[in-house]
């Protein structure tokens, strides 16, 4: 049998050209088995595990949970956020409580505003969404020491132990949380998961303690987990082992190629661990680096906790992945047979005033920025939205209408498996099935290093009694192309053969159902039917029973056979990013809108626009899409440039403010104030009374501070993307001094940028310095109106 991991080789230089594609489905190796977790022990009305998928009210199902730091959030932005991560698919929200953040000075723990980690778990509730609290009481997220206030940190204690002194000061933090969510846990609760330390590789024993910490502290839940990357050895019968995946990190150093640990990404792999996170902290803190990896549990399924959402930025190195870099991963994941899709960060945020970053100061290796955690997330700390959180919908979206047939499907891989992470030829795919029936992923994008098209591909599935292969002829999957076509699938008495075409979602799947399938770009749409079944509808037919759809627009079907028949609506390529498949009160709808929305409290849509919404929802008695009417006033879009002047020019900076292993040092703010250039910004005529207004920022530089009334509330390191900033919460009002502060970029600093901003850098002969653009836009909230 091949291996059914990447292993390291010579690269394939061979063309690509994918021909004859085989994979045979391979039931699970072992039995199903109900571990203690859940089961017998801290047993829920809802949630349960079994080793091969989770389950929710009695069905299977795959969770998604999204990252989101209700410290690092203003509370007024809380409702939105969680709204808006519900439209986007996720259905567990996971939150590090951050010690540092709520009890700074001993003794002085304070659960108010912001941090009022119990408003936030009964808004998730309100909201629809369950919650895993990540405790620590070490959590890192880039936060000063790992999370632990300076006191802690001070303390003549060996930490992360079970030495009595460290563990006395943890009971007591637990306790001060157990308090505060009391009631809030338990078998009736959106609490669903909690989650013990954080990248802890060689303690089992403390994590075992922690959990009795914490049960002593009042706070229960289902499931219980630890991270187990870095070969962690995790005492299995307490918690289960949750993985991660990033496409790239800033903790490699700034000249490091792209790393092996991240490529291995955008293949499909039955290997969970990934030696690669957080390896720069143990090479620091303890002398050894990443181990081998560790295999998976037998207990239960494979869980992600921590699939790259996008990512940090470090003085040293900046990535920016791009949408389709975050959904390759996603998608990979779920084709190598995940059971729980787990998000960091899903929405961004801003640090609290006052230094509680990571950074070479407090003994890390890397410098963060005081203030921004926008972590290119899909939501992005001023709440817009990257391109990746549309991606991302589209899996969550199928996830959500397939999850149940999906989640006890095993993963298979192909015959054929790349030769190593350089080979370009080899088409990256995988199947999930039942043996009867199934789904076929395609992941052919990563960054970096792009993927040619692959010419000729043609599947071969060996199903239980049954080979399918298909199309007939073979077709050209293009670059960038991110798949999960359904094989065999069957519903309301039809069976779907196959399809060229992503499942997308079901509606009315108790009634009379609707098949939305997504079209590929580049692909052309083809269904392909049972004899005996009728497909009346604008699809034009070949042999054999296949028909090809002209994915030009939406294509309303309608499949016949003697046992039922089946409504399937085909969105072209173009529409696929625009499509939300929401949950509401009168069951799941088909709504279509370029800008974000959400379902409101009253159970009506809601969202914001620059304009008037372009909002429609398609209805299954019509087969059309239909203009929701909301009650806007129908504004113009407002979108202009705010008048700014350079008042102050930038000096000659150095080429290195410090270093610390090997990484370049940030500046510190007073070779900011001293070296950058200022500009201030005229927003006395803007129109800021909106409830949402963004200030788009476009420049250039090595470090930019935003400067409001003369107090320091926002920063970023540069990496090329447009810093968004939300008027209202960085304290801009009319008649604020807004400035910014830009340091330059020196030629010859050791930073690492994406390739577009490292071309613009090589394009200026000395230091980069700009302040190119400030736009102000406004944004319109609006609600559907009533029936």
């Amino acid at each position: 049998m091949p291996t059914e991991h990447v292993t390291l080789g010579m690269p394939n230089t061979s063309k690509p050209g994918a021909g004859m594609l085989s994979a045979a489905h391979r039931p699970h190796e072992l039995a199903l088995q109900f571990p203690p977790m859940s089961n017998t022990d801290d047993r829920h009305k809802r949630w349960r595990l079994t080793s091969q998928y989770m389950e929710h009210d009695g069905v299977p199902a795959v969770p998604v949970s999204g990252e989101l730091h209700y410290s690092r959030l203003p509370r007024s932005r809380w409702e939105e956020r969680l709204r808006l991560m519900k439209a986007g698919g996720i259905t567990v929200v996971a939150c590090y409580i951050f010690w540092i953040h709520h009890e700074p000075a001993e003794g002085e723990a304070r659960f108010d505003g912001n941090l009022d980690v119990a408003a936030f778990v009964r808004l998730c509730t309100d909201v629809g969404l369950d919650v895993v609290l990540r405790l620590g009481p070490w959590c890192h997220g880039e936060v000063r020491n790992g999370g632990f206030p300076d006191w802690v940190q001070a303390a003549p204690v060996a930490h992360r132990t079970n030495d009595p002194a460290y563990l006395a000061m943890v009971e007591r933090w637990f306790n001060c949380i157990g308090m505060e969510l009391d009631g809030l846990t338990g078998p009736d609760s959106n609490v669903i998961g909690i989650q013990l330390e954080n990248e802890l590789y060689n303690q089992p024993r403390h994590i075992t303690e922690l959990k009795k910490l914490a049960r002593a502290a009042g706070l229960g839940a289902p499931i219980w987990t630890a991270t187990a990357w870095g070969a962690a050895d995790i005492p299995e019968d307490d918690v289960m082992p949750v993985f991660g995946g990033y496409g790239d990190g800033f903790w490699v150093d700034a000249d490091a190629p792209w790393d092996p640990t991240f490529r291995e990404h955008y293949f499909f792999s039955h290997e969970w661990d990934d030696p690669g996170i957080g390896a720069d902290l143990r090479e620091h803190f303890s002398g050894s680096g990443a181990a081998p990896s560790r295999s998976p549990s037998t207990l239960y399924p494979p869980a992600t906790c921590e699939l790259t959402g996008g990512m940090a930025t470090a003085y040293q190195r900046r990535p920016w992945p791009s949408g389709k870099d975050v959904a390759a991963v996603a998608n990979n994941k779920i084709g190598s047979g995940s059971a729980w899709q787990g998000y960091y960060m899903f929405t961004g945020g801003t640090n609290p005033p006052g230094g509680l970053q990571e950074s070479q100061a407090t003994g890390y290796p890397n410098d963060l920025p005081v203030f921004d955690y926008d972590f290119h997330a899909p939501i992005g700390a001023a709440g817009r939205l990257a391109p990746s959180f549309a991606e991302l919908r589209k899996q969550h979206a199928f996830l959500g209408a397939f999850g149940a047939r999906l989640a006890p499907m095993p993963s298979t891989l192909p015959d054929d498996l790349p030769a190593s992470i350089d080979d370009a030829a080899t088409l990256r795919w995988a199947m999930r099935s039942d043996g009867r029936s199934g789904f076929l992923f395609i992941t052919w994008h990563q960054p970096h290093i792009p993927l040619p098209d692959c010419p000729g591909a043609q599947f071969r599935l060996l199903l239980d009694g049954e080979t399918l292969i298909f199309p007939r002829g073979g077709l050209t999957i293009p670059a960038g192309t991110i798949t999960r076509w359904p094989v065999n699938l069957e519903m309301a008495g039809v069976r779907l053969r196959w399809a060229t075409a992503s499942a997308f979602t079901l509606l009315d799947p108790d009634g009379a159902p609707t098949l939305v399938l997504a079209a590929e770009a580049g692909i052309v749409p083809q269904l392909c039917l049972p004899e005996g079944t009728v497909l009346d509808g604008p699809a034009t037919a070949l042999d054999g029973g296949v028909y090809a759809v002209d994915g030009g627009g939406p294509v309303t079907l309608t499949a016949s056979s003697d046992a039922g028949s089946l409504a399937i609506l085909v969105l072209p390529s173009h529409l696929d990013s625009q499509a939300w498949a929401l949950e509401t009160p009168q069951g799941r709808q088909l709504v279509l809108s370029a800008d974000p929305l959400w379902v409101g409290a009253d159970g009506r849509l809601a969202g914001r626009s620059q304009g008037e919404p372009a909002v429609r929802r398609y209805s299954t008695a019509t087969g059309l899409f239909e203009d929701v009417r909301t009650g806007t006033l129908k504004p113009e879009p407002f979108r202009r440039t705010l008048p700014a002047e350079r008042i102050r020019a930038a000096k000659p900076v150095p080429e290195s403010f410090g270093s610390l292993a090997g990484r370049a040092a940030a500046p510190a703010e007073a070779d900011i104030d001293e070296l950058a250039a200022v500009y201030a910004v005229d927003v006395a005529g803007a129109d800021l009374s909106g409830d949402h207004t963004e200030l788009e920022v476009s420049w250039a530089g090595d470090v930019a501070r935003l400067v409001v009334d003369g107090t320091v509330v926002g920063d970023r390191f540069w990496d090329g993307s447009p810093w968004i900033i939300e008027t209202n919460d960085a304290g801009i009002r009319p008649g604020s001094d807004v400035r910014f502060q830009i340091l330059p970029l020196a030629k010859d600093a050791q930073v690492g940028l994406p390739a577009e901003a490292q071309c613009r850098r090589d394009a200026v002969a000395g230091d980069l310095v700009s302040l190119d653009r400030v736009e102000l836009l406004q944004w319109t909230g609006w609600t559907e109106d009533p029936a």
